[in-house]
């Protein structure tokens, strides 16, 4: 067994992460739960964007997003890798695993906990396609508050996706670069984790 302790004491990597979000939350200034999403298109050509980790569950990291965006269809590969910097902690979590859309009922308890204009932003954008103009938008935004009120359902080209880590690597600054990195890998989500310090 790989000694830890310290920051990365504990052998779940699910109740780690969600230790360190939280001791990001009361030093971040802005969104502790950027995380930096990276999928790869249909050529192979890699992507990166960030998005907000709405929850870290017991198998699982979710975000919401426009299915029908370049995200959304680059996802539909199944796999998908992502990772928090916390510059103020000087740590950083990777995930690299399977992805899985949420259940309707996540999507929707999700969405209805939005503000109205992101609901209705929601129904206006088409994520990732090409906009003539930000005064077309606008118009599609208001259009969309008259025909959907102020109780929009979700829209079905919108929700949620949920990454099922297969390896997750944890990392602390270290002086002189000597950085203390840490891997869990499984091979499937149902295999025990394998744990190693790495070299910085």
């Amino acid at each position: 067994m790989t000694k830890r302790d310290g920051i990365f004491a504990g052998e779940d990597p699910f109740v780690i992460a969600r230790r360190w979000l939280g001791e990001a939350e009361a030093h971040e200034l802005n969104d502790p739960n950027a995380m930096a999403l990276s999928t790869v298109d249909d050529e192979g050509l890699p992507n990166v964007r960030v998005v907000l980790c709405k929850a870290i569950e017991d198998d699982g990291f979710t975000f919401f997003t426009n299915y029908e965006s370049q995200k959304g269809r680059e996802l539909a590969s199944g796999k998908a890798a992502a990772v928090f910097h916390w510059k103020s902690l000087q740590r950083q979590v990777r995930i690299r695993g399977t992805v899985i859309k949420e259940a309707p009922e996540i999507s929707d308890a999700y969405y209805a906990s939005r503000s109205l204009g992101s609901r209705i932003g929601a129904w206006a954008s088409q994520q990732s396609r090409p906009l003539e103009s930000k005064a077309a938008l606008a118009k599609a935004v208001a259009a969309q508050g008259l025909q959907h009120g102020t109780s929009p359902r979700r829209p079905p080209f919108w929700g949620g996706y949920r990454i099922l880590p297969l390896e997750f690597e944890f990392w602390a600054a270290g002086e002189f670069r000597l950085h203390d990195r840490f891997r869990w890998r499984r091979e499937t989500v149902d295999n025990r984790w394998a744990i190693v310090r790495l070299n910085p």
